[in-house]
């Protein structure tokens, strides 16, 4: 990934109200500790990632320290995107020493857990290379942090599902059973939303022949085996593109990308993570 091919950033804004909930429940009416510290000391500090990584989230990483100190100096070594390798330092500050050490926490939490995000699904989409197979998110997202989890999947190669339950039409099995069948609940989304993505889950070969006939954008195979994707993509014959949803995991993915589905989603991606270990070492000027 290059500088020009960059994921496009959630709105600056909302990076400013997610810092803002951050503050709110870390340094609440300020840093007792922080006090300690010289009014007009100031610092200097290094970032090392500990652990093999791809980067994501410098921007609330940056916005952090700039709100407690909007001059302070930041220079990365880094992009968003990129891979580091254990023990690189990615990252150097500049600025107040109170407005480093009381920022600290909040902006390793966003880069530990953006860069997880983008880790994990790296690890995927190197799964699926040379498959044809395009990875996608879930809405499986911490709360409050939907679009920064969905551009740090971007990071790290995979691509978006809907962002909400008001941009895309994704029919599972209860609005089936609540709609009156498979027929019913697509002609009802057809009729009320005509221009959303319109997608169904199905948990087998007859309901897939339902949603062909009614008329879909996607088909979601849920719980597929394998054997039955292989059904699945030669009885829809191109017709919509087939999506692969549950039990995916790194040790089964690469087989079922091979079937010839068109996506495979994975709510582990931004679910099942472990933050990646970072290192912030200051010292003062």
């Amino acid at each position: 990934m290059t500088l020009h091919d960059l994921p496009e950033l959630p709105p600056a804004a909302l990076i400013d109200t997610d810092v803002a909930h951050a503050f709110a429940e870390d340094i609440g009416t300020g840093d007792a500790t922080a006090e300690l510290l010289p009014v007009h000391a100031r610092a200097r500090a290094a970032l090392t990632c500990r652990e093999d990584a791809v980067i994501a989230g410098s921007a609330w990483f940056d916005a952090c320290f700039r709100k407690l100190d909007p001059d302070v100096e930041i220079t990365w070594q880094v992009a968003d995107g990129e891979r580091v390798a254990a023990g690189s330092v990615i990252c150097q500050l500049e600025g107040q020493a109170r407005a480093l050490v009381s920022a600290e926490r909040s902006a390793l939490n966003f880069l530990q857990l953006l860069s997880a995000t983008a880790t994990s699904t790296a690890r995927y989409v190197a799964a699926v290379a040379g498959t044809g197979v395009r990875l996608l998110d879930t809405r499986k997202t911490l709360p409050g942090l939907r679009l920064a989890q969905k551009y740090a999947v971007r990071c790290g190669g995979g691509e978006n599902h809907r962002i909400g339950l008001y941009d895309a039409i994704l029919i599972k099995e209860n609005h089936i059973i609540a709609a009156g069948g498979i027929a019913a609940a697509i002609a009802a989304a057809r009729r009320l939303h005509p221009e959303l993505l319109l997608e169904v889950e199905v948990e087998n070969l007859d309901e897939l022949k339902q949603a062909l006939d009614a008329g879909v954008h996607r088909v979601m195979l849920d719980n597929f085996t394998p054997e039955l994707m292989r059904e699945a993509v030669a009885l829809t014959a191109g017709r919509v593109p087939l999506e692969v949803s549950g039990n995916v995991g790194l040790d089964t993915i690469t087989e079922y990308a091979r079937t010839g589905v068109d996506y495979i989603s994975i709510g582990a991606l931004t679910k099942h993570i472990r933050a990646v270990d970072l290192s912030l070492r200051l010292e003062l000027l």
